[in-house]
């Protein structure tokens, strides 16, 4: 069927069945982690680089996410888009930018792609306790941007909610409905410096 996947959980398989996040790689000891490990709790997946100077930009507002949204259930995790070449630097990364959340490894423009996140770094989804992608940001996060969507996940939902694409690269924001999933967009944020994952 087009538009969805049916795949097991392995070590580098994205599957998205709707909108519901499904992701497994390696952590940075080689051992395999599963996204739905977090399901029932908010989740920000970030995708990134360390060759990404916008993904570098963003670190500190991610980590600062992570401890103030932590005791509410929420759990940032990076998925690095390194390739092997790379890969050796991420540990100097982590240290130099005092990094704490979970970090992943080995992430694809195929796992991007498949979450509807384009191959463009950084890139981000948040993910609902459903395990549903709520919202996609496809450009540099913007504290602000990201707290109203944090918020409004973690609240009860009354309000309308806050545009489900960020698109900092074309940009424009989409609107999703809930009747039929209809989509506006409108001339939003514009972004310079996104990086393209190497194929």
């Amino acid at each position: 069927m087009k538009g969805r996947l049916a795949a097991l959980c392995l070590v580098g398989v994205v599957a998205l069945a709707s909108d519901r996040a499904m992701l497994s790689l390696p952590d940075l000891s080689g051992t395999p982690q599963l996204l739905e490990q977090y399901r029932g709790r908010v989740v920000v997946l970030n995708f990134w680089a360390t060759w990404c100077v916008p993904c570098r930009e963003e670190m500190p507002l991610l980590g600062n996410i992570q401890k103030r949204y932590e005791p509410k259930g929420v759990v940032v995790i990076g998925a690095s888009a390194d390739d092997e070449s790379t890969q050796t630097q991420i540990p100097l990364f982590i240290q130099k930018l005092k990094i704490t959340f979970p970090v992943w490894k080995g992430a694809t423009t195929e796992h991007m792609e498949r979450l509807g996140l384009g191959t463009g770094l950084p890139t981000t989804a948040i993910i609902g306790p459903d395990g549903q992608i709520a919202f996609r940001i496809l450009s540099i996060i913007e504290r602000k941007a990201l707290t109203e969507r944090l918020d409004w996940l973690l609240g009860d939902q009354k309000t309308p909610a806050p545009v489900a694409l960020i698109d900092g690269i074309t940009g424009k924001e989409t609107h999703a409905h809930e009747h039929g999933k209809e989509e506006h967009t409108h001339g939003g944020i514009g972004m310079e410096g996104a990086s393209t994952v190497p194929s």
